[in-house]
């Protein structure tokens, strides 16, 4: 343990941190740059909900649609009954 710390204590060892920094740097923005696209693909904003709210949406309309001509239909046999009424 003292090894450690003696060495974290050493100008060498910040001197290599120093010296290679960019590639530091480098390494924590692909994580983060992979953490991100992670959340978009796999969280609550993601492309897998955008797809799934689509499909409902699609579901939804043609429902809609179907429900329109089943009215109207049903609103041709009322005036069609009320029509045979005197």
């Amino acid at each position: 343990m003292r090894t450690y710390l003696a060495l974290l204590a050493t100008h060498q060892f910040w001197y290599r941190i120093y010296a290679r920094r960019i590639y530091i740097y480098g390494f924590i923005a692909v994580v983060c740059m992979g953490a991100y696209v992670g959340f978009l693909l796999f969280g609550d904003n993601s492309l897998e909900v955008l797809l799934r709210n689509i499909a409902q949406r699609d579901e939804l309309l043609e429902e809609v649609s179907d429900l329109q001509a089943k009215n109207a239909r049903l609103q041709k046999d009322l005036f069609e009954l009320k029509g045979l009424e005197p």
